[in-house]
């Protein structure tokens, strides 16, 4: 009997100790010592700063923090930190052919489920990469994004936080010309065909139901395209299920009605006149530029001439709403890789846009984090290093202010607390 109740004693003693040992391990925060801290408030970077992580985010921040001695340590003196970066117009699930791009063959000969896969594949890359959120706009087949979501929640993979649209509401025929009539909603795929407020109505609903927590519009595409009433319908519909909406346009009189409808932000706005632009600094409504380089439009199929007129004109554009004071975030509408790169290093080739535009590079990382986290309603918990945000963290070898090709270069990600990276 003595010898049983010896092995019991035994047995509880390993138990606790095994507890305690647990808590011990949980106990533990997380320590960052920054060389260099960027500030995206200000744009500006802070020495020998140290940030205190306890489950997934920032407990302290400051210099000379004290900490416990059992707290993991993580040496990053040596290097520029800042605030996970920000992409707001992405397509992680298409991958067109270099300079062929056809919307109709893709349709019918790359299923949902490759796309799924693919947008996997390029998540991890952009989170790699130092983009711990993303938003995810579409033209991603029969709802494919939502399932790579899904992965990513069930730890099956790694990758970025995900604002997702769903398929995109247009007037009819999506953003897809040319189709004949015996193949008439091909682009079904893809896109929603709502004609009136209350199709509109509709389709919103039908996206959230399958995901979506952010509302995309193309509005004008052809000739027809969404009157400011239509646009109102959308914003007012995504509100009630607390939810932004971004309507795709280039300019003109399509563009006022999405500013005048309410939207958060347009896509592109390759044309926008300085008029347009002032408006939209009234307004509030964000422009995501998506501003191509000369290689991105050539690889869209452009000749030499035109990619360099229209990547001139971007940076033209950039340049303006930028001396006007649009508000802005960064976003890329990448869909063809460059021969040699992957999506990553295909995205950024549009720094060469900001760059041509002579935007600060200070300014250009703002877009990236604290701007664009104002767009997608996460402001008060991501875009910044401070006190009680989540700990998005990346860090460079070298100065971004300096040289804004150094994000090109991230050997250290942290997500929600969670080193992703460490080189």
């Amino acid at each position: 009997m003595k010898k049983v109740i010896a092995q019991i004693k035994q047995t509880v003693a390993i138990i606790l100790g095994c507890i305690l040992l647990s808590l011990s391990i949980q106990a533990q925060n997380t320590v960052i010592k920054a060389g260099h801290l960027f500030d995206s408030r200000t744009g500006k970077f802070l020495d020998d700063q140290t940030l205190i992580i306890k489950q997934g985010r920032i407990l302290q921040i400051g210099s000379n923090l004290k900490y416990e001695k059992n707290d993991i340590v993580i040496d990053l003196s040596n290097s520029w930190v800042l605030p996970g970066l920000m992409d707001c117009h992405v397509h992680i699930t298409a991958n067109l052919p270099y300079r062929k791009p056809d919307n109709a063959e893709y349709y019918s000969t790359v299923s949902s489920s490759l796309r799924a896969l693919n947008g996997a594949y390029v998540a991890t890359q952009l989170l790699n990469g130092g983009f711990t959120t993303i938003k995810e706009i579409g033209n991603d087949a029969n709802y494919a994004s939502a399932d790579v979501i899904k992965a990513i929640k069930n730890g099956w993979i790694k990758g970025p936080t995900i604002f997702y649209a769903g398929k995109i509401i247009a007037p009819y025929g999506g953003q897809v010309g040319g189709i004949n009539v015996e193949n008439e909603h091909l682009w079904h795929f893809e896109y929603i065909d709502a004609d009136t407020p209350d199709e509109i109505k509709k389709a919103v609903r039908k996206n959230i139901y399958y995901g979506a927590n952010v509302i995309k519009l193309v509005a004008d595409q052809f000739a027809y395209y969404y009157n400011e009433e239509d646009i109102k319908a959308a914003v007012d519909e995504a509100k009630k299920a607390g939810l932004k909406v971004t309507v795709h346009t280039l300019g003109g009189e399509a563009a006022r009605n999405v500013i005048m409808g309410g939207a958060a932000a347009i896509e592109h706005g390759f044309f926008l006149d300085d008029e347009l632009l002032q408006l939209m600094k009234e307004k509030g409504t964000f422009l995501v530029g998506t501003d191509f380089s000369f290689d991105n439009w050539y690889a869209y199929g452009m000749d030499s001439a035109q990619a360099k007129q229209l990547s001139t004109a971007v940076s033209d554009r950039l340049k303006r709403a930028y001396k006007i004071g649009t508000k802005m975030a960064f976003g890329t509408d990448i869909i063809i890789d460059i021969p040699g790169s992957n999506r990553l290093q295909t995205n950024l080739k549009v720094l060469q846009s900001w760059k041509n535009a002579g935007i600060p590079n200070a300014y250009i990382l703002q877009t990236m984090t604290v701007y664009a986290a104002e767009l997608l309603g996460i402001d008060k918990n991501r875009g910044v290093l401070e006190k009680d945000f989540w700990a998005d963290i990346i860090a460079l070898k070298n100065n971004p202010v300096e040289n804004i090709d150094a994000i090109k270069k991230v050997h250290f990600v942290m997500k929600t607390g969670e080193v992703i990276k460490n080189e």
